[in-house]
This record gives C-alpha cells, structure tokens and sequence, in this order.
C-alpha cells in the first residue's frame, strides 16, 4: 500500500488521505486531530483508512 507523508510524524496512506478530503472544510484540523490520535494510540505510525473510517463513525458521521 503506498504512502503519503501527510503530517509530520505520522504517514498518510493514500486511501486514507483522500478519504480525509471527503471530510467538511469547517471539521477538517478537528478531525485531524483525533484521526491521528487514533493512530498513536495504536500504536502503528500510519493512519490507515480504517482509522478515518472508525473516526467518522465515533463523530457520527
């Protein structure tokens, strides 16, 4: 699966970025901020498109 640095310590796989872009302009940096706490807290590095899709299902989405 190719990936894509999309922050500064954590990499974005591609999957994962554009479905981040399917997010609303006005939630996007709160949504960031959770999606990649997400990824710390398991530990991974990599925010896959299962952690933005169990993000949007925790913001009701």
């Amino acid at each position: 699966m190719e990936q894509s640095n999309f922050a500064d310590d954590l990499q974005w796989t591609v999957e994962a970025t554009a479905k981040f872009k399917n997010i609303p302009f006005f939630v996007r940096s709160q949504a960031r901020q959770r999606i990649e706490e997400m990824a710390r807290d398991s530990e991974s590095g990599i925010v896959t498109v299962d952690i933005v899709e169990q993000a949007r299902v925790e913001f009701g989405q």
